[in-house]
């Protein structure tokens, strides 16, 4: 390892724990680093209009007598290959619960879901992207097991609280208890349990656990993964006193991260998972050094708000606030996840009275909410809903642009600075899923139906709704992956043009590149005069007609990409 990324790797250690590691310690973590950096070169990612991400369960899809990542593999051959670029697959690990987010053997892949090899031969036809799980493993798995037993290496492995660590400031995602009792050979213990208590939170105050999940990190890159996503990551650290969230400590072991990426496998992108007010979420760019791409948290719900009131006001203050990411970095847009649609992003943007009436309004629309708690109150965490039928219909009910508005939702997330992630389900927009709620008891579950093959095909053939969806998606992801004004790092200017509108111009270099988005957030005809300063001619890309700027005529919710030269 050269000089220069040894003594920067000493820093980051240093500063996480006080100068108290030997430096027998971090020359021994440099040369564990070194002897795991790829030596042969790899595909890279790729930074521009034609990054489009999928975001997948690895058994979404399943065909009997074939392993579902392969099944998966041949479906986005057959219908996607044109449309995405990388496939985020959700934890494909053995798992306890929580569809995989609490992680048995970090190393194996789930059986059922198939092995290695089906891993690698989906990352010869697409980028791959992978979880680290990194803030907690499974109560029943291997090293918490360990932890139970008092055996090396799980023994020292999990977080437990000394009996005076104040807790009172603690931020929680969930309403159930922070600490779980636990028997193990050194008598009864409570484990720190952010989640859930099948989801125990790992001890990075011992260095040998940020050592593991360092190898854990470097085997997937090995494995072809890369891009990682780091989960839940701001709850990494814990100190008495605080709210045990983006803590110094957390940002520095981000930033190590980075560092060995950088070193053993450059051109690898980390994707940092924060569902946090947008404030402190764009804090893990860092100076540049942290992650290269953050997720869009406050986007879902902004863009839900905007076309459920047809007031976009929120949304284009927000967006006119957004600042350029600095070069080599950039956000990641989705409307929805394997997640609910997070509300504590809204924080310092949107008040209560805005958002609350929204959400109970989405109760009719069949959404669940899960709380959070809050001091001794239980609060909205997520609404859970697929988008599609978040979007059935506005503040006065139920109507007949549905699949319209829906279908704005996406284009918008399209045109967006950064880049564009789908989730599975939203490919085709699909409803409510109440029986797997009812099977699972689990509220996030009505946004994680699964087919068989055969379902989703017939599907496509028998219900053009939805058939109609996924071609008209593929159609304007298209139209986005062949024109430049969509790269990640062209600029954004948001244009003002009433609450009615959302309006956001994609400035290139080149005048005759750039685009102005446009979109009537109503259900009713607007009309809408372009600012002074394009010029006279503008065609819209999504439909190839030519558009008169000084006088545009839109149908509720229609769209427009209008290619134009300007003189802003």
């Amino acid at each position: 390892m050269d000089i220069r990324t040894k003594s920067k790797i000493r820093a980051r250690l240093n500063r996480v724990y006080r100068k108290t590691l030997s430096d027998e310690w971090i020359d021994d973590l440099c040369d564990f680093i070194d002897e795991r950096k790829n030596k042969t070169p790899r595909k890279r990612p790729g930074w521009d209009e034609k990054q489009v991400f999928l975001i997948t369960y690895g058994d979404m899809i399943k065909q009997e007598g074939e392993a579902p990542l392969e099944t998966l593999r041949r479906f986005a051959m057959d219908k996607l290959k044109g449309m995405i670029s990388t496939i985020h697959i959700l934890p494909f690990f053995p798992y306890s619960s929580d569809d995989g987010f609490s992680v048995m053997d970090f190393y194996a892949v789930n059986p059922e879901l198939g092995s290695w090899d089906d891993v690698e031969r989906l990352e010869h036809d697409f980028i791959l992207m992978a979880d680290l799980v990194a803030n907690h493993a499974s109560s029943i798995g291997v090293w918490f097991n360990e932890f139970k037993e008092g055996k090396a290496p799980g023994k020292d492995y999990f977080f437990v609280p000394d009996d005076d660590f104040d807790t009172s400031k603690v931020i929680r995602p969930r309403s159930s208890p922070l600490l779980t009792p636990v028997d193990t050979a050194d008598g009864p213990k409570n484990v720190w349990t952010t989640f859930s208590a099948d989801q125990v939170d790992l001890n990075y105050a011992n260095p040998e656990v940020l050592k593991e999940m360092l190898n854990v990190f470097l085997f997937y890159m090995a494995k072809g993964i890369q891009v990682i996503r780091l989960d839940a990551i701001a709850f990494l650290w814990k100190t008495s006193g605080t709210a045990c969230m983006h803590e110094h400590e957390t940002h520095e072991i981000v930033c190590l991260f980075r560092d060995v990426m950088d070193y053993c496998y450059p051109g690898a992108l980390l994707l940092t998972e924060t569902n946090v007010p947008h404030r402190e979420n764009i804090t893990y760019f860092g100076l540049g050094d942290e992650a290269h791409l953050i997720y869009q948290f406050a986007l879902p719900p902004l863009v839900l708000h905007a076309l459920h009131t047809g007031n976009g006001s929120y949304f284009t203050n927000w967006a006119r606030e957004l600042s350029d990411p600095r070069r080599g970095t950039t956000y990641l847009n989705f409307t929805s996840s394997h997640d609910g649609i997070g509300v504590r992003p809204l924080e310092g943007i949107m008040p209560d009275e805005e958002k609350l009436p929204m959400i109970e309004k989405l109760k009719e629309f069949g959404a669940r909410v899960t709380t959070r708690q809050l001091g001794d109150k239980h609060v909205p965490y997520e609404i859970n809903v697929t988008y599609f039928d978040a979007l059935k219909g506005t503040k006065d009910g139920e109507d007949q642009f549905q699949v319209r508005r829906f279908l704005m939702s996406q284009t918008i997330m399209l045109s967006l600075q950064g880049v564009p992630a789908f989730y599975f389900l939203n490919l085709f927009g699909m409803p409510n899923d109440y029986s797997g709620v009812e099977k699972t008891g689990v509220n996030r579950s009505i946004n994680r139906h699964k087919f068989t093959l055969g379902e989703l095909n017939g599907l496509l053939e028998n219900y053009p709704e939805h058939a109609d969806i996924l071609k008209e998606l593929n159609k304007r992801t298209g139209i986005r992956r062949s024109m430049v004004a969509f790269s990640p790092e062209t600029q954004q200017i948001v244009i003002d043009l009433g609450n009615q509108f959302f309006c956001v111009l994609r400035k290139t270099d080149r005048m005759e590149e750039s685009i102005v988005c446009l979109y009537n957030l109503t259900n009713k005809r607007q009309t809408v005069m372009l600012p002074a300063g394009l010029t006279e001619f503008c065609r819209d890309m999504l439909t190839w007609e030519l558009v008169d700027p000084d006088h545009i005529e839109m149908r509720p919710y229609q769209c427009y990409w209008l290619r134009t030269r300007f003189v802003l």
